[in-house]
């Protein structure tokens, strides 16, 4: 069925449909809503927290700020290497306060989550409460995010489904719509 995720048979790669991928986000929501907590404002990790981060903000109406993170990946992507984490939080009101929940896609290693708790622990001391959700998280991972919906023993390279985007140009869409 289309609204599936498919993990294939040696658990080293999951497939993930935009109808599963948004039905998780929902019981990412509930998960959330569930525990009772309240908060302030979602801050998502760009680029894979952006889409979670935007419906959860949605859900629960609060601002969503934005912190951009990007980590060269050796290995055909399998190997984390150097983190950069931005100086600056993108945020509608000010500065980021109270209480915020961290939103990625997957706790993959935990070396951007770590990182990126430490920096705001440390460096923003408005924030009085942080708390983490994210959709997936790997055996591997050296971080225990406070919310996840899959916990993924088998370590799979997961294929979203917005990533038939990374290897598209704007020639290739003038092509395919015949423009």
């Amino acid at each position: 069925p289309e609204n599936l995720s498919m993990l294939t048979e040696d658990g080293k790669h999951l497939y993930v449909s935009y109808d599963e991928y948004h039905s998780l986000i929902e019981k990412l929501a509930i998960k959330v809503h569930q525990s009772g907590w309240r908060f302030d404002t979602i801050l998502c990790l760009a680029r894979g927290g952006m889409r979670p981060g935007d419906i959860l903000s949605r859900i629960f109406d609060v601002p969503l700020a934005i912190m951009s993170t990007s980590s060269y990946r050796a290995e055909e992507g399998t190997v984390q290497g150097h983190l950069d984490i931005a100086h600056f939080i993108t945020t509608p009101q000010g500065q980021i306060a109270g209480k915020v929940l961290l939103v990625d896609d997957l706790a993959d290693t935990g070396v951007t989550l770590h990182a990126v708790v430490d920096r705001l622990r440390t460096n923003y001391q408005p924030i009085t409460e942080l708390r983490t959700a994210v959709i997936w998280s790997k055996g591997c991972s050296n971080f225990k995010p406070d919310y996840s919906v899959e916990d993924l023993p088998t370590n799979p390279w997961i294929h979203q489904p917005f990533e038939g985007y990374d290897g598209m140009s704007p020639e290739t869409l003038l092509a395919k719509w015949k423009v």
